[in-house]
């Protein structure tokens, strides 16, 4: 990822300085990085966290794992099917309420969810190398708190809805054709 550079003892200009598109190109460097680690995990990134709260033993039912990781029910389940037949995790009744069902990680899950969590935490130690350790823990810290607020105000149901209520109306616009020169 290039660095930005700001002309010396000037402001940066106003691209430097948008939130959006410093989200953007941090975002987009993170996913490429996370993508290539879970190609071969069922549901990529999705199944990397369902899989991370079972190795974890993350307190919930299969319903509330969906909801606070934003991702439908029914696909949810679709998720943990393919986690399941992998041999990753395990659905297992709830001891609270038997109609309900608990994901919880197999050996090879919770070894697998080892593996895979040092890898990503190498691309992210590369994704925030220009920042010194001390500034790494403020910048994870200030995130997950804007990440908590965010969520509480505007909770996502279903991170697949997003995408849907981002996109216009209208199709993308197109690039004009040029016509050819005499």
């Amino acid at each position: 990822m290039a660095e930005i550079t700001v002309a010396a003892g000037g402001p940066p200009d106003a691209l430097d300085a948008d939130l959006g598109w410093a989200l953007g190109v941090v975002f987009r460097a993170y996913v490429k990085s996370a993508n290539a680690l879970f190609h071969d995990l069922p549901g990529g990134p999705r199944g990397y966290q369902v899989l991370a709260a079972a190795a974890q033993e993350t307190p919930g039912r299969q319903g509330a794992l969906a909801q606070r990781l934003g991702i439908d029910k029914t696909v949810m389940t679709y998720l943990v099917d393919d986690l399941e037949a992998a041999g990753l995790v395990q659905r297992r009744p709830d001891p609270a309420d038997r109609r309900h069902k608990r994901i919880v990680a197999t050996d090879l899950g919770r070894a697998t969810w080892r593996r895979t969590q040092d890898l990503l935490d190498h691309a992210e130690e590369h994704i925030l190398a220009p920042l010194d350790p001390a500034d790494r823990t403020t910048f994870r810290d200030l995130l997950r708190r804007l990440a908590a607020r965010a969520q509480s105000l505007d909770p996502v149901a279903d991170t697949c809805q997003i995408v849907t209520d981002l996109a216009p109306d209208d199709p993308a616009p197109r690039r004009p054709r040029h016509a050819p020169r005499p």
